[in-house]
């Protein structure tokens, strides 16, 4: 019998009136109102930080592209070697993605199976090909944008 006694003193702690719950439904629209105005700051916070990172990506982006501009200027025969060293790299990609892509439809059954040839694939192409994208990136940054006039001659 003690232990029918404890038992429920354990449950009457809990308070399930209507009275202690009462100063909340009094002011529902407080609570969500403050709220609200909580995520609101919170929300010109994070506008506030998006407009600076913008400012500084942008700043750090113009920096970077007066320097180039100012590379190409100052070395124009190479900024135009470049061009053209980016213009042939990149017909050389198309004919090495052509035989890779030749390569992956001869073999698909095997490079699915078999990680193996999987892993021998990825190890015959994959490094060439991001070293190859890689150059062409950088002498495309260097290279001299063609003018209107270098367009239009074709000689």
């Amino acid at each position: 019998m003690s232990q029918s006694h404890s038992l429920p003193a354990v449950f009457s702690q809990l308070d399930v009136s209507a009275g202690s719950s009462s100063h909340r439904a009094a002011n529902p629209g407080g609570d969500q109102s403050e709220l609200l105005r909580d995520v609101l700051a919170a929300q010109d916070r994070t506008n506030e930080l998006l407009e600076e990172l913008v400012a500084v990506m942008a700043t750090s982006h113009k920096q970077r592209s007066q320097e180039l501009h100012q590379w190409r200027s100052a070395n124009p025969q190479l900024s135009d070697s470049c061009r053209q060293a980016a213009e042939v790299l990149s017909k050389v990609q198309v004919e090495y993605l052509e035989r890779m892509t030749e390569e992956i439809n001869d073999t698909a059954e095997e490079l699915v199976d078999g990680e193996f040839v999987l892993n021998e694939f990825v190890d015959r192409f994959g490094p060439r090909l991001a070293h190859l994208n890689g150059v062409i990136q950088v002498l495309a940054q260097l290279s001299s944008i063609p003018s209107a006039t270098s367009q239009a001659d074709p000689a």
